[in-house]
Parts: structure tokens; C-alpha cells; sequence
């Protein structure tokens, strides 16, 4: 070394701080990359995205030629400072001790700013600005360096193994929830109406059949033992394209009517009794507790679009439509962009709000951005027979999920209409009878 300048060792030194500083802004590019966009890149064709997404995929080769890299620039570094160091300051008297001392200080506080701090946030910041090019020069220096790094981590592994510590291929793969986060973080990425069917569909697998069926006592229904006057009227005059035939009771089901069948038989004047058996399709019956996600392939692959809630003795518990489903995924078919309250739901003059007992609670808390328990009940006229353990009578008030209840109608053995008010305003005892 002392045939080599000063001049020539301090250029040398600069030399290995700017390598430093590549390993350093390297590995944290590297590490930064969004493995969801660097495959999507990769897939288009982009060739530094290959390369990196190929060594990412052995990121314990690629830490290890890092730090062989970084680890042998910057112990070169140090030894050509302190030979440096101990060059310029023994001029002024200072002894060997303290020029290492003071060559080490100055040279930490270097490596720290130029080779460390500032590549690696930089790195951080523009991740595949400086990744992707990074990546050419890696390649070939883990060719060149491949034996060298096997054989370090073979060493690491084996070190891990004595302290009970077993490799683990690391597992890209989101979540529910992390993609529920990716959903709400993509901000104006994803439109708003876009993200709220997003977490519908995540939303799937939470909710059941039951939880968006019309109940047994809500079904339209013919009962084709009535007088053929009045089922020719409800043929006439339904709502739904397809409805449900029965015997008497809705649990003798003949099965379903398609109203375009019907009519047709009508327009040719062979509308009876006998015809619309004959018409009548096959009913599709679906277990209760089946999860939306579940059913809703059931029904692509069963080619049907409507089926029949049955519990585990067979008896019927409601009626889902696909479209029913498909409400849960992008809203309401029949209603318009503006929340409006549902015909369940009036506003009263104080405040309060009088709603239909017999409504769905999960429909209830969408409408209102409401917070009653969904993981019973699914009417807010059960959930309420459910909380008081017996059917109330008319003007019995409760507090019930910070909600201040009051009956107003009971009939039937069931609830017909209730009154909530407001969580802003004060409320009663927890339970009383006026």
C-alpha cells in the first residue's frame, strides 16, 4: 500500500462507498417491490420485472449475495480509510490509536449517509426505478458467486436447524381480510360503487341463504285447490314471473308456474286447472345455512334461478332467487342510487322511526347504518321474541343493541310494527312495561 497514493486510495474509497451504496439501495428495491404488480408486469413481458420476480423467488440466494457483496466493499472500505486516515493525520502529530479512532468515526458517519440512509430510502421510494435495472447486474453476479453463496447458505440453514428454527417457503397469498384492506386502500383506483361490490362478493361466504330468503309467510303463492276465479286473478295480477303451486299448505308444494306459461295458456283459452299442473316445473329445493358463495355457483351449475329454503326435516323456510344474490353483489335492481327509506321504514314526526317488525334485519341495518345483531334472528320481530325470551304485549319498551324499542303492534303471536328511536335521544330502562 505504500507504493499506492493517497490520491489513488481516497478515489478507490469513493469508488467501493458508491458500490456500497448500490448493494444497499439494491437489496431494499429489491425487498420493496410489490410482488402483485412486478407478476402483473412480468406477464406483459417487461424483462426487469422477469429478472427480478426470478430472484425474488429464491430471495435467500439474493439477501446472500447482497451482504457478501456489501459486507466485503465495506470491510475493503474500512481498511482503506484507516490506511488513509493514518496517512494524513500522523502529519499533524496525532498517534496511531487515535487516528484509527477518529477514521472510524468519520467514516461511519459516510457510510452511514452515503452508502446506507440515502440510497435506501431513495431505493424505498422508487422501488423499480432502481430494481429493475439493479436486477441484470445480480444476475451475473450470483452466476459468478453462485458456489460462494450456496455454500453460505447451507451454513445459515444449518445454524437455524440447531436453534429449532425450520425454513419456510414465504406464501404471497392475501387474505379475506388483507384483500378487504386492498379493496378499501385502492381509493380513486377503484370507483366507489366498484369497491362496495368488491366487499359484497367478499361478503358472500358470510351470509346464508337464510339471510336473504323471503320467509314461508311472505311467499306468493297459488293454492291450486282454490276457486280457479281467484287463481286466474293471482296468475293475472302477480308480481313475480315465477310462482310457487301448492295443495292447501305451502308444505305440499306442486312446484313452480312460469307466468309467461300460463299466459300463453290463457291467450289460447286452455288456461284450467289441469293445464297449469301440467305447466308446472320441478322445485329446486336448497338447505338451510348454505352460504351465498356456494349457492350461487349452485344455481350455474344446476341452471336454475330460483329455489326453496327447506330446514333439516324438510320443512319450508323461505324462497331465494338468484337475483336475490345478486342484490347482495351491486344493490337493489329496483331502487335508484339515492338511499331512500323502504316502505317498512316510516318517519315520524319526532324523530322516531315506525317499522314493520316482520322486516330483515340485515336490510334494516343497510338502509338505516344501523348495528343490530345479524347472528340469530334474522326479523327484527325475532330478534326482539328472542331478547325478551316471550311475546311481548303492545307498549312494552326495551333497550336492545343500544337501541331504544318501544311495540306498537302485536298480533298473530308476532310483532307486527315497532317504534326505535334515535340513539341521540334518551331512553327508558333496559326493559319496561309501560
Amino acid at each position: 500500500m505504500d507504493a499506492i497514493s493517497t490520491s489513488a486510495l481516497l478515489i478507490f474509497l469513493l469508488v467501493l462507498i458508491l458500490i456500497s451504496a448500490y448493494f444497499s439501495g439494491s437489496e431494499t428495491a429489491m425487498m420493496t417491490l410489490n410482488r402483485y404488480r412486478l407478476r402483473h408486469l412480468a406477464g406483459n413481458g417487461h424483462k426487469g420485472a422477469k429478472r427480478a420476480l426470478k430472484m425474488l423467488d429464491r430471495p435467500d440466494r439474493l439477501i446472500g449475495l447482497i451482504l457478501i457483496g456489501n459486507n466485503l466493499v465495506n470491510i475493503l472500505a474500512s481498511s482503506i480509510a484507516t490506511i488513509i486516515g493514518m496517512r494524513v493525520l500522523t502529519q499533524y502529530n496525532i498517534d496511531e490509536a487515535a487516528s484509527i479512532a477518529i477514521t472510524t468515526g468519520v467514516l461511519t458517519v459516510i457510510i452511514l449517509i452515503f452508502a446506507e440512509v440515502t440510497p435506501k430510502t431513495y431505493a424505498a421510494l422508487h422501488p423499480e426505478r432502481i430494481a429493475f435495472p439493479s436486477s441484470l447486474l445480480l444476475k451475473w453476479l450470483l452466476l459468478l458467486l453462485l458456489p460462494l453463496v450456496k455454500g453460505l447458505n447451507i451454513i445459515t440453514s444449518g445454524f437455524l436447524r440447531l436453534l429449532g428454527i425450520k425454513s419456510v417457503q414465504t406464501n404471497d397469498a392475501l387474505s379475506q381480510e388483507e384483500l378487504r384492506t386492498v379493496v378499501h386502500e385502492a381509493g380513486a383506483l377503484i370507483p366507489q360503487r366498484h369497491q362496495e361490490m368488491l366487499l359484497s362478493i367478499l361478503d358472500l361466504e358470510k351470509v346464508t341463504v337464510e339471510d336473504i330468503m323471503i320467509a314461508r309467510s311472505d311467499i306468493y303463492a297459488i293454492n291450486v285447490n282454490d276457486d280457479f276465479k281467484l287463481i286466474n286473478k293471482q296468475v293475472t295480477q302477480s308480481p313475480h314471473t315465477r310462482v310457487l303451486v301448492y295443495r292447501d299448505n305451502i308444505d305440499d308444494v306442486v312446484g313452480f308456474i312460469h307466468l309467461r306459461d300460463a299466459l300463453r295458456l290463457q291467450s289460447k283459452e286452455q288456461f284450467s286447472k289441469s293445464s297449469l299442473l301440467r305447466a308446472v316445473k320441478e322445485i329446486y329445493f336448497i338447505p338451510e345455512g348454505t352460504p351465498l358463495n356456494v349457492q350461487l355457483a349452485n344455481f350455474q351449475q344446476n341452471k336454475e334461478r330460483i329455489g326453496i329454503v327447506v330446514d333439516e326435516y324438510g320443512d319450508i323456510q323461505g324462497l331465494v332467487t338468484l337475483e336475490d344474490i345478486l342484490e347482495e353483489i351491486v344493490g337493489d335492481f329496483t331502487t335508484s342510487m339515492i338511499t331512500t327509506p323502504s316502505e317498512d321504514i316510516n318517519v315520524q314526526q319526532d324523530g322516531s322511526f315506525l317499522i314493520d317488525a316482520t322486516i330483515n334485519i340485515r336490510d334494516l341495518n343497510k338502509e338505516m347504518k344501523w348495528d343490530f345483531p345479524t347472528d340469530g334472528p334474522k326479523t327484527l320481530n325475532g330478534l326482539i321474541i328472542e331478547y325478551l325470551e316471550d311475546i311481548p304485549v303492545a307498549n312494552t319498551s326495551l333497550r336492545l343493541a343500544d337501541y331504544h324499542i318501544e311495540v306498537i303492534e302485536v298480533a298473530d303471536n308476532m310483532i307486527k310494527s315497532v317504534r326505535i328511536m334515535p340513539n341521540s335521544l334518551p331512553s327508558t330502562n333496559d326493559t319496561e312495561d309501560d
